[in-house]
């Protein structure tokens, strides 16, 4: 018998050969997991609308210009009307999640504080997210779709949208691109 590992706060990297248009070069931070399935939040998936955009749909005014910025992520093609805030340090908001360091927020408050400049200092945006059933992730990465490592939050946070496929590799040790899309079996 084997001891399951869930892989809660840590990154899921799209291995090459993954040809899922949803899931292609993505990066998942997984919020989530346990024997009852997974859930994550695609972040290098940045959207055609910033989080302006998020104030004015939800009639919030917005006094920070730096905020209104900030991009929205397509965090996953599962309730892809829902938004969710990662978000360090963790604050104290109405509807919120604890993993590892971080916290991930779902309520209006914490829209509104960004909106006022007083919200957490580093935050990713997402709309939706991804979800695997129970034993469906274990299969997936059985077959070599992903990789996965411990989150990084400079990564999460502080490298560029187009690089964090390539840099969450990286913290493997990994340069993703050299790894062929074709597997193998001898």
């Amino acid at each position: 018998m084997f001891e399951t590992t869930y892989l809660t706060d840590q990154f899921l990297i799209a291995m090459p050969n993954l040809s899922d248009p949803k899931f292609s070069k993505t990066v998942t931070y997984i919020c989530m997991h346990d024997e009852n399935g997974a859930m994550g939040i695609v972040i290098n998936r940045p959207m055609d609308i910033d989080l302006g955009d998020v104030f004015e749909n939800m009639e919030i005014e917005a006094e920070d210009p730096h905020a209104q910025r900030l991009p929205i992520f397509e965090g996953g093609p599962v309730q892809s009307e829902r938004g969710f805030v990662i978000h360090q340090p963790i604050g104290k908001w109405d509807a919120m999640l604890h993993v590892g360091h971080l916290g991930i927020a779902t309520s209006r408050d914490i829209i509104s504080s960004l909106a006022k400049g007083e919200g957490p200092n580093d935050v990713l945006i997402a709309l939706g997210y991804a979800g695997w059933q129970a034993g469906q992730l274990e299969h997936e990465l059985a077959n070599n779709a992903w990789l996965n490592t411990p989150a990084d939050y400079n990564v999460l946070f502080n490298t560029p949208i187009e690089h964090r496929w390539e840099a969450a590799a990286a913290t493997m040790g990994i340069d993703i691109k050299l790894i062929s899309p074709v597997a193998g079996n001898g």
